[in-house]
């Protein structure tokens, strides 16, 4: 009888001992980070210099959706290369690398006096995607990623997390008029921009703790609209201002590349945009990094998961 006391009083003295030196979420991990990366065609570049300045200061995502040209630079992210690897990937890139069909203006005469549904097929990006993440599915990359596209049919929002990478990049991508739109498994897919041109909500949908997202698109007021290829794009702007008003609401931070002058159709700009991309991180860092600090300490007072 004395016996077994003692190992009850022992095993009471062991449990009471663990239970007062291992504060209240000591273990637990730190918040999950997302990157959500919106579209804007050729200023896409500037999300290469955000990745950059975030990798510098020990900032990395966990999860990684991309709209349009973000879906290009958040798959290859998500693939394992890093900021510099990416910069360095895109310098050396030829525009038929990812480009197949007529220019611009060519492409817009020939959409709209034949039945051709888009000049651009889209297979070559397609192809460059899969190429640099390895032929891997989305469900097989470094980072959790999601694609986000249009249905053409429905109008709804789509968000590819399994299956082709390059596919679901080259249907978030198909902008409307000049790309053809892709078919997967019986449906036709346009750009992602069409209904989350900065896919904060969707990134917050997939267990972010934290939304980093990255607005490249161009402000109405700062675009011409002097020809018809100027119009399309002002189109574009208006129509996505207002839908970023909603997405934006799911971000923790916002950053905010400067566009303005950053050619939409071309690459010459890519330089500049990369240094855009981080100059934006580096005037919102002070407020990232104390959010950020702000929602660990929480997270380790509370003990959540």
């Amino acid at each position: 009888m004395k016996n077994s006391t003692l190992a009850i009083l022992f095993l009471l003295l062991v449990t009471s001992a663990c239970t007062t030196t291992t504060p209240l979420g000591a273990d637990r991990p730190p918040a999950k980070i997302a990157l959500a990366l919106g579209g804007g065609a050729a200023r896409g570049f500037a999300h290469v210099g955000v990745i950059k300045a975030l990798e510098a200061q020990g900032i990395t995502a966990d999860i990684v959706v991309g709209t349009s040209a973000g879906s290009v630079v958040g798959a290859l992210y998500a693939g394992g290369l890093n900021g510099f690897q990416i910069q360095e990937l895109s310098m050396d890139m030829g525009v038929d690398q990812v480009l197949d069909g007529s220019g611009m203006y060519q492409c817009i005469v020939e959409t709209m006096v034949s039945v051709k549904r888009g000049c651009i097929k889209g297979q070559a990006l397609q192809d460059f995607v899969n190429k640099n993440v390895n032929n891997r599915p989305l469900e097989a990359l470094n980072k959790t990623f999601a694609a986000v596209a249009t249905n053409l049919s429905t109008g709804e929002m789509v968000v590819f997390r399994t299956g082709n990478t390059g596919k679901a990049v080259r249907a978030s991508s198909s902008v409307p008029v000049f790309f053809e739109p892709v078919s997967i498994n019986g449906q036709d897919y346009v750009d992602g921009g069409l209904v989350a041109p900065v896919p904060s909500s969707v990134a917050r949908s997939m267990g972010a703790d934290f939304v980093i997202a990255v607005n490249i698109s161009d402000r109405p007021q700062d675009r011409s609209t002097a020809g018809i290829t100027d119009i399309l794009w002002q189109t574009f702007s208006i129509f996505g201002q207002t839908i970023n008003r909603h997405e934006q609401s799911s971000a923790d931070i916002i950053i905010r590349p400067i566009t303005l002058g950053l050619p939409s159709a071309d690459v010459s700009g890519r330089n500049r945009a990369v240094l855009e991309g981080e100059k934006a991180v580096a005037l919102i860092l002070p407020e990232l990094k104390a959010k950020l600090a702000k929602l660990n300490e929480t997270r380790h007072v509370a003990g959540m998961p």
